[in-house]
């Protein structure tokens, strides 16, 4: 008992002695890593598929990172999120425009494990968790009305509807994987700079969507609007759902349209960030040397 005592004593007093808090601030840019199908573009003649993921776009990160000695350490971050528009559903028919496009907008945190391989190359890799945000999807629809419908509107052939929406997805938190290879570059005993290279592999399973936006306006064929607000946000259309639950099972006889089969989304990147060190203790090890 007396020499695993002293063992502790000693092992605990070494990472002390080697012990180093730092912190970083960083930015960069992610791009789609293995992308899934999103959406589709339809054109008279073809539909192609559109594929991506909401992990692509700009990124914040800060991170604090605490070294037991020279060379391992645990690190722990949070980050945020601002994703590209992907494309979900672009239809140019001559009877029908749609454009519509979704993008992250969320906020993550990450812990690691951190090993330098030298002084300056190091390397990170642990659990990625997503702590909220939307994925948030904007609609633009324009459709061309049938005779049956100017007829109701006592307005003439090629007059349209316009429609422009947001809906707002949320999804349950998941678990992923993130890991990095960097380069730091040091200005003083306190400052360094740094580039790394880092992946996040990430799916969002989705729980329910929200509309947060709408507005349909009755349009003539020269671009003069006769009707503005036809439908709102408190006036939806009836095959519109202002909510939508996500669930893993729906039943065959299922006649409630707010109700959909869940789907899992990709968030996964490979990007580059670019950052400041500021290390707030230097081992004793090196003041001694």
């Amino acid at each position: 008992m007396k020499h695993l005592f002293i063992v502790f004593t000693a092992l605990m007093l070494s990472t002390v002695s080697y012990s180093q808090f730092e912190m970083s601030l960083s930015t960069g840019y992610a791009f789609d890593s293995a992308g899934m199908k999103l959406g589709e573009t339809v054109t008279i003649s073809e539909t192609e598929n559109s594929y991506g993921s909401y992990g692509e776009g700009a990124n914040v990160q800060i991170r604090g990172t605490y070294f037991f000695n020279d060379s391992f350490g645990v690190d722990l971050g949070i980050g945020y999120l601002h994703g590209t528009d992907q494309t979900v559903s672009e239809v140019d028919l001559p009877n029908r425009n749609v454009d519509a496009v979704a993008r992250a907008r969320a906020f993550g945190a990450s812990t690691s494990i951190v090993y330098k391989f030298t002084n300056n190359f190091y390397g990170r890799f642990g659990a990625l968790l997503k702590l909220g945000g939307k994925t948030e999807a904007v609609i633009y629809d324009k459709t061309v009305l049938s005779q049956a419908e100017v007829d109701a509107f006592g307005i003439p052939l090629g007059s349209y509807s316009e429609t422009n929406y947001k809906e707002d997805f949320h999804g349950h938190f998941p678990l992923g994987f993130v890991g990095a290879l960097g380069y730091k570059f040091n200005l003083n005993d306190n400052f360094q700079l740094f580039v790394e290279a880092e992946y996040y592999g990430i799916s969002l399973k989705r729980k329910d969507s929200e509309i947060s936006e709408f507005n349909t306006d009755i349009v003539l064929a020269d671009g003069t609007v006769v009707l503005n607000g036809f439908y709102d946000i408190d006036n939806l259309p009836s095959d519109v759902n202002k909510k939508t639950t996500y669930v893993d099972n729906l039943s065959n006889s299922n006649t409630d349209s707010s109700k959909k089969l869940s789907q899992k989304v990709p968030y996964s990147s490979f990007g580059v960030n670019f950052g400041i060190t500021y290390k707030f203790k230097t081992s004793t090890k090196k003041q001694n040397m």
